[in-house]
């Protein structure tokens, strides 16, 4: 740990002399001791770290636990990981104290490269929280169909890079962190051995993924050869005054930079993955892609623009809008082009829907560079009820496969006679994506990020959005009535005397995940000022 944390150290001082920060070396500066060796051992705020700390380790400990542990006893494995991810949730808690940072330059105590400030928390609340749902859905399907321990591992270490991205304050960090988050994934989604659905969504997501790296990569080194630094707060200062020759090359990088986000939120033209990795990818892992996977690229594109970029929002912020637009526009589009009786329709229709849910969360990263970063509060506030809700569907979609494989819309036609209670769920969650009554925190988070592109002078983008959705509360709607319409007849008459078909008992861990995400969704509706309240809160 020292290696890593003097390495760390290392790096930043050099960054430091590379943006042109003067410090010369003495006895008292922390850099050269009086025997003129160099000391690159910092201080490590153990508490402040210890979110993605947990979830890193347990991961470590599960990969090395399967080695030893037999195989009817692999589901000890499920339930070490839930415990871990809930011991992880809990080391928030007094980080909500204050922000606090750490692995901060010697020469310069008020650059740090990790920080835990609002905008943190509430990410990894949700990383962790999702993380946490999906691995009660995945508890099942682990004891049957998927590797334990590589399961667990992957999903944990994916996590732990998830929940470290928004903590990140220099480039470098980002870009680990991304790669942390991501390499699992490819890994999660073509677990399934044998299935050849499973491992084209792995090979696509993977390819599409390493281009959108490789591309950022470059961005990255272009902010750094203009700037001479990768701390984002320096960045900014030094992207304030950058000499006439280096603009292009500072607008290139920049524009680049944000290519790797705007994958990881599937906007467009960086969609065209979502589908085919949702479906072919096992059910618990589409709903983490959806969510923790968003939340990822969102945080990202959030830290580079408003904190890093601030001095070209006239570059990011109109791209940024553009491409909002063009992302709701697509995704419901193809939503409203799912067919009903095609196999996996449900789960598409899911993933487009992702895809234009992404695009609102875009709004008010555009509406930042035109106003400020208070706007950023909405995006918070969205995503939180999105990840909530999408969840929770998803959740549902998990429990009426294991009676209809194919998992078609069509399949959930008499969801009511046969599941009341989930189909109610289900109808509340699509009614919150709509944004109608009862699902109020869905109608409240569309409102705010609304007039956050109002506030922010982008009517053409507030009426865009007025407009998709409307063409939303189609295929919701549809999918709702669909939920309560009497089931189809059977082809074999069934004699009167017979005792009606009931449903197969669902598994608890499921029931569990879809039951947290119910009351979450209600709670929140009926106090929507838990969420709302990043919309009027200073996150930076």
């Amino acid at each position: 740990m020292t290696m890593a944390i003097g390495g760390a150290a290392g790096l930043a001082a050099a960054s430091t002399a590379g943006s042109g920060v003067a410090s010369a070396p003495s006895a008292t500066d922390g850099v050269t001791g009086a025997s003129g060796i160099v000391n690159l051992v910092q201080s490590v705020d153990w508490v402040t770290i210890a979110p993605p700390t947990i979830t890193a380790a347990v991961a470590l400990i599960i990969l090395v636990a399967d080695l030893f542990v037999p195989e009817k006893r692999k589901n000890l494995l499920g339930i070490g990981a839930v415990t871990g991810l809930a011991a992880a949730l809990l080391a928030l808690v007094p980080l909500n104290a204050g922000d606090r940072s750490t692995f901060c330059l010697t020469t310069d105590p008020d650059t740090c490269s990790y920080t835990a400030d609002h905008f943190t928390l509430a990410i990894q609340l949700l990383v962790l929280g999702g993380a946490l749902l999906t691995a009660l859905l995945s508890l099942q399907d682990t004891r049957r169909k998927l590797p334990a321990g590589e399961y667990w591992f992957l999903l944990l270490s994916s996590a732990a890079g998830a929940a470290l991205l928004p903590a990140s304050r220099d480039l470098a960090t980002l870009v680990v962190a991304l790669e942390v988050a991501s390499l699992p994934a490819f890994a999660l989604v073509g677990l399934r051995r044998g299935d050849r659905l499973s491992s084209e969504a792995a090979l696509k997501f993977f390819l599409s993924s390493v281009t959108a790296t490789a591309v950022t990569l470059l961005g990255v080194s272009f902010v750094y050869g203009t700037t001479g630094t990768l701390h984002l707060t320096r960045i900014a200062t030094e992207l304030d005054s950058v000499p006439g020759q280096l603009d292009t090359l500072a607008k290139t990088g920049v524009a680049l930079t944000l290519i790797g986000f705007a994958f990881k939120t599937a906007a467009v033209p960086f969609h065209f993955w979502v589908p085919d990795t949702y479906v072919g990818a096992p059910l618990p892992i589409a709903a983490f892609l959806s969510v923790v996977g968003k939340a990822v690229g969102f945080s990202g594109l959030v830290l580079v623009t408003v904190i890093a970029f601030p001095a070209y929002a006239d570059v990011w912020g109109p791209a940024i809008a553009v491409l909002a637009a063009l992302t709701m526009t697509a995704g419901n589009v193809a939503a409203l082009r799912q067919s009903s009786t095609r196999a996996w329709s449900a789960v598409r229709l899911l993933a487009w829907s992702s895809v234009a849910q992404a695009g609102y969360i875009l709004v008010p990263i555009a509406a930042a560079a035109y106003t400020s970063d208070d706007q950023i509060g909405s995006t918070v506030a969205y995503a939180l009820m999105y990840a909530v809700v999408n969840l929770g569907a998803f959740a549902v979609v998990a429990l009426v496969a294991r009676t209809h494989p194919a998992n078609r819309i069509a399949d959930y036609r008499g969801l009511y006679a046969e599941r009341p209670l989930t189909a109610l769920t289900m109808g509340f969650f699509l009614l919150c994506l709509a944004g109608l009554p009862p699902g109020i925190i869905g109608l409240f988070a569309k409102v705010t990020v609304f007039s956050s592109a109002v506030d922010a002078g982008l009517g053409w983008l507030a009426v865009v959005m007025g407009v998709n959705v409307v063409i939303a509360l189609y295929y919701y709607l549809r999918w709702t009535a669909i939920l309560f319409r009497a089931p189809e007849a059977a082809v074999d008459a069934i004699p009167e005397t017979a005792p009606p078909a009931r449903a197969p008992a669902a598994p608890a861990p499921v029931v569990a995940a879809v039951s947290l995400t119910a009351v979450a969704g209600v709670v929140l509706s009926g106090y929507p000022q838990l969420v709302l309240r990043f919309v009027t809160t200073s996150l930076f």
